[in-house]
């Protein structure tokens, strides 16, 4: 059985997949990137799925299985290079791939990763300057 390659780059994991996605290589990626989030400490997770030409309805599930599982592991999921046809498939089998944003290309997906961080990192910031943000036990 192939599998998709997970690579590390910086705080960020990418996964290009080039391959047929059947549904036994999706369940194995679904495990390798949570293994590889829990090893890493990455807090984001970037799909390119630009060379799917089509995605079936379990593909979706599990993409969107992938982005709940990250999430709960602190890490953000963007699906990038979502070809138009394959986003009118996913539309017209009603799955809104819920907790995944998405973006054109792997560039403005590292972007957005990068930026949502930053707003995290300034919120975290903005409750430890709020004296009636902090509890007391």
């Amino acid at each position: 059985m192939e599998r998709v390659p997970v690579l590390k780059i910086g705080d960020i994991l990418l996964v290009s997949i080039q391959i047929d996605m059947e549904d036994q290589v999706a369940l194995q990626l679904q495990e390798d990137l949570a293994e590889r989030i829990v090893a890493t400490g990455c807090h984001g997770v970037i799909i390119d799925i630009s060379a799917l030409d089509i995605v079936d309805s379990f593909v979706g599930r599990t993409l969107a299985t992938i982005a709940s599982v990250s999430r709960v592991l602190d890490a953000e999921t963007v699906v990038v290079g979502m070809r138009p046809a394959v986003a009118i498939t996913l539309v017209e089998l009603g799955l809104s791939l819920p907790g995944i944003r998405t973006a054109l290309n792997v560039e403005l997906g590292i972007e957005m990763l990068a930026r949502n961080r930053e707003d995290e990192n300034l919120e975290d910031d903005e409750d430890e300057d709020d004296p009636a943000a902090v509890t007391t036990p």
